[in-house]
């Protein structure tokens, strides 16, 4: 039964690289979006930058991330909710960590997209500068 399963995954994964995107129904292109959506605010990407290093409790964010304290339990709930942070109990606190690393390679991937974006941008600037100065 187990290896019918281990197949079934990897024929399934199989599937999704060799389709991608371009093959995913509207659901889960909207579960996808919603993800994306819950990252597309400055304060909670703040609060996965300052768990990079590894779980911290609410205070620790706060500190590093200089936020207030409503704001950060609120956005580490939505984080929470959508799967991108995890929390454990530890005595009487609670500490929150990176669901899984794979976040990090995302924000390396458009990180780098936007660094070469900003490099074109900035040599056809110089370039439109040389035009205007050597009419």
């Amino acid at each position: 039964m187990v290896t019918k399963l281990s197949k079934k995954s990897v024929a399934a994964h199989e599937q999704v690289n060799e389709y991608g995107i371009s093959k995913l129904t509207p659901e889960a292109l909207s579960l996808m979006a919603d993800f994306f959506k819950v990252l597309s605010e400055v304060s909670r990407l703040q609060i996965v930058c300052s768990l990079k290093a590894g779980a911290k409790n609410v205070t620790e964010i706060i500190e590093e991330t200089e936020l207030g304290q409503a704001n950060v339990s609120k956005h580490l709930k939505l984080l929470t909710q959508a799967g991108i942070v995890a929390r454990e109990q530890r005595g009487v606190c609670v500490y929150y960590r990176i669901a899984n690393p794979f976040l990090f390679e995302l924000c390396d991937l458009v990180c780098n997209a936007l660094m070469i974006q900003v490099e074109q941008q900035s040599q056809q600037l110089q370039q439109l500068s040389k035009l205007r100065l050597n009419p």
